[in-house]
């Protein structure tokens, strides 16, 4: 039989190390060689088995003094290793704490406060109230405390007691015999379902449950400028913790429905206006409107179709300023149809008169399309 090692060597520690660096470096080697980690790999189990009779030794102060005085010899071939339950930290709990994800922590965890779910919902509001803001009242149906226990579940004037099938820790652990040891196993209490309590004389209104479902409505402030899609959170307003702890929080999505005539453009409003061919030849003064009312505008004379015009500061509002978009007036000129006999003849006399200089748009027209296609 080959020589044991030195149990410092295994550990990778100094013979001067303090109880805590032996404690990390032993959490460190068992993530890397633990046989849940590396099925099949029998070095690794070996490696694990070494290691872990390294720390079974050095982690208790007697031992250790021993071991430093007289070696191996000091436990007259007995390591002091006794399968996975000689851990000198709690067993399997604090090393599957380490690196699986459970252990006492979560015991206390589940038994301890609880916050409270969050709740999402989704609004729609028209364009007009996302540009300028405004306030809703939403229909929340939420869970909430019992008002006549205060959440505990039981009657007035009793308490919910300890689970006597796993003595308030919420969850029973056994034992299982494998090739390493006794494998300390750990589920959740299906008695008290984790809570480590249990409701012996439940509250008549909420049946035990310490909740109770209630319609109730709240107030939303919508400011001014928020866009499609985005969210307000207001905090406290989910459902309630649970042993005392915090509220949850409600998420509101803001849907915006489309508006007949205004579109938007980050902050900017986009707006299509159409006009008579007289207007766009002549020029007029005419109406347009805006998200806050309609106001006069020149247009000049002969304007041409998809002309966009610029009006400065009549966009949404900013939501972190009062800066606001601008508004953006996109003008079609509409073609007449059906002509009466006299509009037509008149239409005749105006392109007999206008000759080439009415045409001059359209003369550059096709002289770029003959320059494009010629040989």
């Amino acid at each position: 039989m080959a020589a044991k090692r030195d149990y410092y060597e295994v550990l990778g520690v100094d013979r001067t190390a303090a109880e805590a660096d032996i404690k990390k470096a032993y959490r460190r080697l068992a993530k890397q060689y633990h046989p849940d980690v590396n099925k099949g790999d029998s070095d690794a189990e070996a490696k694990f088995k070494e290691i872990s009779e390294a720390y079974s030794v050095l982690s208790d102060s007697e031992k250790r003094a021993n071991y430093d005085r007289f070696g191996h010899a000091a436990f007259d071939g007995n390591s002091g290793f006794s399968g996975f339950g000689g851990f000198g930290f709690g067993g399997l709990d604090d090393l599957f704490e380490s690196f699986m994800g459970f252990g006492r922590s979560r015991t206390s965890k589940r038994n301890g406060p609880q916050r409270g779910n969050d709740l999402q919902y989704a609004m729609e509001i028209t364009f007009m109230e996302a540009a300028f803001g405004t306030t809703k009242e939403l229909n929340l149906t939420r869970l909430q405390n019992c008002s006549v226990c205060g959440g505990s579940g039981s009657k007035p004037g009793t308490q919910p007691e300890n689970c006597k099938h796993c003595n308030g820790s919420g969850q029973i652990r056994y034992s299982q015999s494998t090739p390493f040891g006794q494998f300390v196993n750990v589920r959740t209490c299906d008695v008290c379902g984790g809570e480590g309590k249990v409701v012996i004389n439940p509250c008549e209104k909420c049946n035990g449950k310490g909740r109770v479902t209630k319609n109730s409505r709240i107030s939303i402030n919508i400011p001014a400028g928020i866009d499609e899609g985005q969210t307000i959170s207001l905090r406290g307003e989910g459902e309630p913790g649970l042993r005392g702890g915090s509220p949850g929080d409600l998420f509101v999505t803001i849907h915006i429905k489309p508006h007949p005539i205004f579109k938007r453009e980050g902050y900017d409003v986009v707006c299509d206006i159409p006009i008579s061919f007289t207007q766009a030849a002549l020029g007029a003064e005419i109406e347009i409107p805006t998200i806050d009312g309609k106001m006069p505008y020149s247009i000049p004379e002969g304007t041409q179709t998809n002309t966009v015009f610029k009006i400065r500061g009549k966009g949404i509002k900013h939501l972190r300023s009062n800066a606001r978009g601008d508004q953006y007036i996109r003008v079609n000129v509409e073609v007449p149809v059906k002509l009466s006999q006299k509009q037509k003849e008149l239409l005749r006399q105006f392109a007999e008169i206008s000759g080439d200089e009415g045409l001059v748009q359209k003369k550059g027209f096709f002289d770029k399309m003959r320059d494009l296609f010629k040989d």
